[in-house]
């Protein structure tokens, strides 16, 4: 795939998105980020259920596309791919599994069972994006997310922490950059779990 392609400007990609409804194009092929196969377990489970909000985003990233940025002040996007949702709700369903299988919460989800939850994760995805290399055909995938838990009842904040994690790659390839989106979003998130676990008293078990 050449790099001119992948530094198309934004609005073209969207008019050709426009042309694929109209039968011109084929519809992109389809992706997504997965919850990380391991993350940490407690070695206790708490009586608290905890919900996980959809983490807060600019407009460049709140979409479906696959961003690429040729420099720090352009966004392009991967023609003839996508992922399956929005980034910021691809996190969310992977930081729920992850948080579910960590075996430390009685309910893990999105909203809560009954009034309000015991403890709400709110985010803020700042980064997730492929940024091409100077001079090189690869390109590094950066994911960056701050969070804050929060006490649902007072609104109270526990505690708060940035994430961050990168992944290179040899090439622009489509599968390469997912794959590498997938290892850093599994490594961001289950670097998160394990704090999670660490403040709200059900450290992980080793």
């Amino acid at each position: 795939m050449m790099l001119r392609l992948l530094a198309i400007p934004a609005v073209a990609l969207a008019l050709s998105g426009c042309a694929a409804l109209l039968g011109g194009v084929p519809a992109p092929d389809l992706f997504e980020v997965r919850a990380p196969a391991e993350v940490p377990t407690a070695r206790r489970a708490l009586a608290r259920d905890l919900v996980v909000e959809v983490p807060e985003t600019a407009g460049a990233l709140d979409i479906d596309r696959i961003m690429i940025q040729p420099n720090p002040v352009q966004a392009a996007y991967l023609p003839r791919a996508a992922w399956s949702g929005t980034a910021p709700v691809m996190l969310q369903t992977a930081m729920v599994r992850a948080l579910e299988d960590s075996g430390a919460f009685r309910f893990v989800g999105r909203r809560p069972l009954g009034p309000s939850a015991d403890f709400a994760l709110v985010s803020e995805l700042t980064d997730f994006q492929a940024e091409l290399l100077p001079d090189q055909p690869g390109a590094t995938i950066r994911v960056r997310l701050t969070a804050w838990l929060v006490r649902d009842t007072d609104g109270s904040v526990i505690a708060s922490r940035s994430f961050q994690r990168t992944a290179t790659t040899a090439s622009t390839d489509t599968i390469e950059v997912v794959e590498a989106f997938n290892a850093a979003s599994a490594d961001m998130v289950r670097d998160l779990t394990g704090w999670v676990l660490g403040r709200v008293g059900a450290p992980p078990a080793s």
